[in-house]
């Protein structure tokens, strides 16, 4: 796989697998999105109709999953028509919704994310629970050794363990909470353009990132991480959720932390270790290393701010906690 684009092969072989399916050859193929690991393209039928196919590989490959159970439940998502599955990729083609009328308001967000937290966790998926997340910053650690082993990430690996060493020594007590409601089915890219909003209502899209925790998360991913926190407006947003219907233990502490505080402390704790884990995995090429050193770096300090991580003694530097540069 070359930076920046799918694997063609796989994509030929994807397709073909979802043509011989369905048994409807398109007339037409419109690129919508393309980037490592998944692209985005509309297909049109002789007679006028469309479908979306999606590829992607991993780790994105479980949204079919997520997308039938929620499909068998008549949730607002995108009705998938067909999908096959190799060992390294996932093909789906999906009903067209179009091209949305406008951006999603707060309030439909709010209304969107209380019936995804209150869907029973989906099995296989990945789940996030009180050990699980206080465990990410180790794991982080783990990863990294594995990147040096590879020879990756070498422009500021020294920097990346140290914040993660912060990270671990407060990462239990944090995590304290994780499990409060509301604990369930979260979409994991729970953002702007995650919202399809047309004439026929609010469609929640993209679940390739969809996992079982703490709902909390998934309202800080609607912030992003490209730019500074700020605990205000996911305080708004967690009143107007309330206020749609959802958990009222939303707006408890965590973790002897305001709730979104910790939310949006741990959600960018989980973004670097997603980003170090796939990078691991293969997922990125080299020339990437240095750009992803730098986000990976900005989200473990924004979280070392927000969750409070203490400063590292000289008795837990990297030579006496095994770990070597």
């Amino acid at each position: 796989m070359s930076s920046g684009t799918l694997d063609e092969q796989l994509c030929t072989q994807l397709r073909g697998d979802l043509l011989a399916a369905s048994r409807r050859v398109p007339t037409q193929r419109q690129i919508i999105q393309a980037w490592e690991l998944s692209s985005v393209e509309r297909w049109f039928y002789p007679d006028r109709r469309s479908l979306i196919c999606k590829i992607a590989t991993a780790p994105f490959t479980g949204e079919a999953t997520v997308l039938r159970a929620l499909n068998n439940q008549q949730d607002p998502v995108p009705l998938l028509n067909g999908y096959t599955l190799r060992p390294d990729g996932l093909g789906m083609l999906m009903e067209d919704l179009g091209e949305p009328s406008r951006i999603a308001t707060f309030a439909e967000a709010a209304a969107a994310a209380r019936w995804v937290h209150a869907t029973a966790g989906i099995p296989n998926l990945p789940t996030f629970d009180e050990a699980s997340l206080a465990g990410l910053p180790e794991h982080g650690l783990d990863v990294l050794d594995e990147l040096r082993r590879q020879g990756r990430l070498s422009h500021d690996a020294e920097g990346i363990e140290a914040v993660l060493q912060r990270l671990a020594a407060t990462a239990r007590h944090r995590a304290d909470g994780a499990e409060r409601p509301p604990f369930g089915l979260c979409h994991g890219e729970f953002h702007r353009t995650s919202l399809h909003v047309s004439r026929t209502g609010c469609r929640v899209v993209d679940w390739a990132k969809a996992f079982n925790g703490p709902g909390l998360l998934d309202l800080a991913t609607w912030f992003g991480t490209r730019t500074p926190t700020e605990p205000r407006l996911l305080t708004k947003l967690i009143h107007a959720y309330v206020a749609a219907g959802g958990h009222p233990d939303t707006e408890a502490d965590r973790g002897g932390l305001p709730a979104a505080r910790w939310a949006l402390g741990w959600h960018r704790v989980w973004a670097a270790c997603w980003l170090l884990t796939t990078t691991a995995a293969g997922h990125y090429q080299a020339p990437t290393d240095r750009r992803h050193t730098q986000v990976v770096l900005r989200q473990l300090h924004g979280a070392a701010e927000l969750l409070g991580a203490p400063p590292i003694s000289a008795s837990r530097s990297s030579f006496t906690t095994g770990r070597f540069s």
